[in-house]
């Protein structure tokens, strides 16, 4: 994997986490997310 790839990938993560973390506790049931689940959540979000 490249620099700029990993780069993007880190980058994408920590956007995933922070959008998520912003979001109230019910915001997250309503998604099926629990606030534990944030981030494999995320982690998968840079696999696809």
């Amino acid at each position: 994997m490249n620099v700029a790839r990993s780069f993007n990938n880190w980058r994408k993560y920590r956007q995933t986490v922070a959008e998520l973390g912003r979001m109230s506790t019910r915001e997250l049931n309503d998604l099926g997310i629990g606030r534990g689940d944030i981030h494999s959540i995320a982690r998968a979000a840079i696999a696809r």
